[in-house]
């Protein structure tokens, strides 16, 4: 059996998170518009008939402007030097520019490299060109393989080869295990995603959800979170008119956990303000960023 670890690493926002529910066949990261939508390292888990690969999604690197950002970071370039082949995600469809420059300043790689140009469908083969010659100067023989993640192209052809790149190894997880992440994650997961989705432009950078409590209570499964923000301004954004936002936000979250598990659940939504949170080494390792 082909076994081994693959990272997957990028700036924000080039499809990390949309490539590995592309190649597991579900939803296992959360995706949105909003950088940093990543904040762990989401591990999902690819098997057929002669391989397991495990596959790590990553924070998006980049500059970073707090304590959080810089734990992001960390968290990518350790599991560069943790896994058997890296895969740098590339947004095909702008030019290179100053966050690329960032990447190329601070990414080594000591593992196999293959660089996943995404977003096929909406670029050229001119820019194309141009982003393969830089890439192809800065690292030491790096595979290329062009891909839309979205539109789920050239997918298998991308398991392929990694395929031929892995060692044999064993069966590092259950067969019928496609991620290892538990419930109280998703859950928190889930809630943050319908946030970042619904809330204005000011107010998602500064969230975080919290799973506080899952009980099982006479037959019903009662889920209890917390969403923390920043600021007071924030947490009536958060709350909304008469209650109308945390509402929308539970509804939402609720209808996805319950397709997730398959039963009828209880979810109990607070909001929870913690100023300056994402610079409170305290609050993090809290809340599971350390």
């Amino acid at each position: 059996m082909k076994s081994g670890f693959v990272s997957i690493v990028g700036k924000p926002n080039v499809g990390k998170s949309t490539l590995l529910n592309a190649i597991i066949g579900k939803k296992i990261s959360i995706v949105t518009p909003k950088s940093q939508t990543t904040r762990n390292e989401i591990t999902g888990i690819y098997n057929d008939d002669e391989s397991q690969i495990i596959f790590i999604d990553t924070p998006g690197i980049h500059k970073p402007h707090n304590e959080l950002g810089e734990i992001l970071d960390k968290k990518a370039y350790r599991t560069i030097r943790d896994c058997d082949i890296a895969l740098l995600v590339i947004d095909s469809s702008k030019n290179f520019n100053e966050s690329d420059s960032f990447i190329f300043d601070h990414l080594k790689f000591d593992c196999e490299l293959i660089i996943v140009f995404n977003k096929i469908d909406e670029t050229n083969i001119t820019l194309i060109n141009s982003l393969k010659d830089k890439y192809l100067h800065k690292f030491n023989n790096p595979k290329f393989i062009e891909i839309s993640a979205l539109e789920k192209f050239n997918i298998d052809s991308l398991i392929s080869l990694i395929k031929t790149m892995l060692p044999e190894g064993p069966q590092y997880y259950e067969l019928n295990q496609i991620t290892d992440k538990d419930l109280r994650f998703q859950v928190q997961e889930i809630i943050r995603e319908k946030a970042l989705l619904k809330l204005k432009d000011e107010v998602p950078h500064g969230v975080a959800v919290l799973c506080d409590d899952i009980n099982l209570n006479d037959k019903n499964l009662n889920i209890y979170a917390k969403i923390i923000v920043e600021r007071e301004s924030q947490k009536g954004i958060v709350i909304g008119k008469g209650g109308k936002m945390i509402k929308w936000l539970g509804t939402a979250s609720r209808k996805e956990i319950e397709n997730l598990i398959k039963r009828h659940i209880n979810l109990e939504l607070n909001v929870q303000v913690v100023e300056n949170w994402r610079n409170s080494s305290s609050f993090l390792v809290k809340i599971g960023y350390r």
